[in-house]
């Protein structure tokens, strides 16, 4: 592929931009020949340029996104270089408002695209935050690696009357608390423990029992999570966490590790769950071997008859 061709699957792309978060083009999954280090994403009127290696054609790369910048009537343009240390951010073009939002299915979160190495937010985890909007009315749901509790917003948005929201970090719920109120949602609804999961079973049993449950662990985290050997110990549990009928969203982002991998996983440790479907890959993620992407994995729990 060639810079000519990438800049007419870019603008191609752009026609179907609105406020919400799309992915103009989606590198990372080496669906193309070419340009693998790159993923491109409109959000509102902010260009957000992800590059994961240095490349000499860098500089056409970012002189291609200025066109698209002017031609579109951006007011930012942000390029991230994931292959320096800290993944620094810098703004090319315009600027930034004092505070920045990022759209999706409606609903609005805070962004925060020059402090970290994540602006706060998964564009790939769409399908499954549908999923769950679509999937929690009058449910009590138990959201483990919450982040900044995107599945949540989606949870109470969709009806559910109980969000128990598990992660480590402190700062990442505390905007997790900002993004329920961007919504407008109850927060009476919602909890925010900052636990470390593997430590924490009493807690979470206690908040129970719950009749959806999400698991979208990161595939490493150093000295708290790793999912070759950790994701094993909550699915084991998880018939201890579930109501007699339960729903689990078990969400694998490790490109080495297959969707077998979680399905044997639940075969032998939880056989009270059975394995019903596997979410849709998202259409502005093309990935060439779709076992390589990431993987969203419905299992469920029948009540006895």
């Amino acid at each position: 592929m060639k810079i000519e061709e990438l800049k007419d699957i870019i603008f191609k792309n752009v026609q179907n931009t609105n406020e919400e978060f799309i992915r103009l083009f989606h590198g990372r999954g080496s669906y193309y020949d070419a340009y693998e280090y790159l993923l491109l994403d409109s959000m509102n009127k902010i260009l957000f340029l992800s590059l994961y290696k240095e490349e000499k054609e860098e500089k056409q790369i970012i002189d291609l996104v200025e066109e698209l910048y002017h031609a579109k009537n951006y007011e930012c343009f942000i390029v991230q270089r994931r292959y320096l240390n800290k993944s620094p951010s810098m703004i090319v073009l315009g600027e930034l408002k004092k505070e920045e939002f990022i759209y999706e299915l409606g609903l609005k979160y805070q962004a925060h695209f020059l402090n970290n190495q994540n602006m706060g937010f998964f564009s790939d985890m769409k399908i499954g935050h549908d999923y769950v909007l679509n999937n929690s009315k009058n449910k009590t749901v138990l959201n483990l690696f919450a982040y900044t509790c995107v599945f949540s917003v989606c949870a109470i948005k969709g009806g559910a009357t109980k969000v128990v929201n598990i992660d480590m970090s402190k700062s990442a719920l505390n905007i997790g608390r900002t993004n329920h109120r961007l919504n407008d949602l109850d927060l009476k609804k919602v909890k925010f423990l900052p636990h470390n999961i593997l430590k924490s079973w009493n807690a979470i049993k206690k908040e129970g029992p719950y009749d959806l449950i999400i698991i979208d662990p990161p595939s490493f985290q150093k000295g708290s999570f790793a999912v070759s050997k950790d994701y094993e110990k909550i699915i084991k549990r998880l018939n201890v966490f579930a109501k007699e009928e339960c729903i689990i969203l078990s969400c694998l982002n490790a490109p080495e590790l297959k969707s077998d991998f979680i399905k044997d996983l639940y075969s032998s440790l939880a056989p009270e769950f059975s394995f019903k479907e596997r979410l849709n890959i998202m259409s502005t993620h093309p990935c060439k071997n779709e076992e390589r992407a990431l993987k969203n994995l419905i299992f469920v729990k029948k009540g006895r008859t």
